[in-house]
């Protein structure tokens, strides 16, 4: 099984954010209702569509799922 999509966001995680996407993932460790287990792209984006006030622009989140996606096929 691979890793969830929130994982994988994790690594990006900084205590001083260089930029939107380590910002988006300290946010998402913030965020205690994250669907920490979600790997796919339909139930994370809905999450953040509802609740992810904390995100600039879902675009943020489009290039960071590419990342995961590729790492998932590998």
């Amino acid at each position: 099984m691979s890793k969830s999509f929130y994982h994988f966001l994790m690594k990006y995680r900084h205590p001083k954010p260089p930029d939107a996407i380590s910002q988006f993932a300290n946010d998402a460790y913030e965020d205690h209702s994250f669907p920490k287990t979600a790997s796919l792209y339909e139930e994370v984006t809905s999450y953040l569509e509802m609740n992810g006030h904390y995100l600039a622009s879902m675009s943020i989140f489009d290039e960071v799922w590419e990342q995961y996606r590729l790492h998932v096929e590998g």
